[in-house]
């Protein structure tokens, strides 16, 4: 019916669409929480996987807080998880983290008006690729 490329755009505007549905004004939250919506997994065969988020260990929300520097897993999810970013930016609309951990380098990018998340994480011959929704945390 669609061909690769026409298929993957469907995918990817209908995951934009729903995501903006939740996601929220960002704007000076000294504290946000975000939910992964749909991964794409890139090897360096080539070969590429779509799908939810958890199947390659992202977790499904993450606490931002910008005070502290760092990612966090949500309390419920009893994960315990937690990493430090390095680098904070806000220009132009958009906040940039990036940090290194684990033999990972991750950036994230936050529009501040819609909420809407992308994010990218790179290790030795693979990358993820996560869009996401984030809210001002209570």
């Amino acid at each position: 019916m669609f061909g690769r490329g026409k298929s993957l755009l469907v995918v990817l505007l209908f995951v934009l669409a729903s995501a903006s549905g939740f996601a929220d004004d960002v704007t000076g939250a000294e504290t946000i929480l975000c939910t992964s919506v749909q991964a794409t997994v890139c090897y360096f065969d080539g070969d590429c996987e779509i799908g939810a988020p958890w199947n390659w260990g992202v977790p499904q929300f993450i606490e931002v807080d910008f005070t502290n520097k760092k990612l966090s897993t949500t309390k419920a999810s009893h994960e315990l998880r937690e990493t430090p970013f390095k680098n904070l930016e806000r220009a132009e609309g958009l906040i940039f983290l990036q940090g290194v951990e684990r033999g990972r380098a991750f950036s994230i990018v936050i529009e501040e008006l819609s909420g809407i998340m992308s994010a990218a994480i790179a290790r030795d011959q693979v990358t993820v690729s996560v869009f996401g929704a984030c809210t001002p945390a209570p």
